[in-house]
């Protein structure tokens, strides 16, 4: 049973909305100050994480009496 052309051009309507909507979506999602935004939130939250920041301090208290022991000597 042949379709309508009434049906088919329904359904290229919707296709093209449907495209539409996915463009306008992945052009927000790859807009570069938002990554840039995202990708700050993101690496700021992994460094207020406890067991980061706490390793991030013992690595900085190692690397600085270090360097204060190589200036003395």
């Amino acid at each position: 049973m042949p379709r309508d052309t009434e049906s088919i051009e329904r359904e290229i309507e919707k296709a093209r909305n449907q495209l539409a909507s996915t463009l306008d979506e992945l052009t927000v999602r790859t807009n570069p100050k938002r990554l840039v935004e995202n990708t700050k939130k993101t690496v700021l939250a992994k460094l207020n994480e406890p067991a980061v920041k706490y390793a991030l301090i013992a690595v900085g208290s190692v690397v600085g009496l270090l360097v204060v022991r190589k200036v003395i000597r």
